[in-house]
């Protein structure tokens, strides 16, 4: 399944927005509702995306059971 690229212009531009009310030393930052808007649909877009491939990962790695050794040498040559 392809995914289609994400358009992640409204995170930018509220990274942008606030660098430069950090410049400018503002203590507040303020959206418009179409900002607000779209700023939350494209976080919601982004995290359903990351879920969805963090899902493919663990799914296709969870068949891979390798063996681990582990040797205890009670803390020898820790000095």
């Amino acid at each position: 399944m392809q995914n289609e690229p994400l358009n992640t212009a409204p995170i930018q531009q509220f990274i942008q927005q606030v660098k430069n009310a950090d410049i400018g030393r503002s203590k507040d930052v303020r959206l418009d509702i179409t900002q607000a808007k779209n700023l939350a649909y494209t976080l919601g877009i982004v995290m359903s995306r990351l879920e969805g491939d963090l899902e493919r990962f663990v799914k296709a790695n969870s068949g891979n059971n390798e063996p681990v050794e582990i040797q205890l040498d009670g803390g020898e040559g820790w000095k």
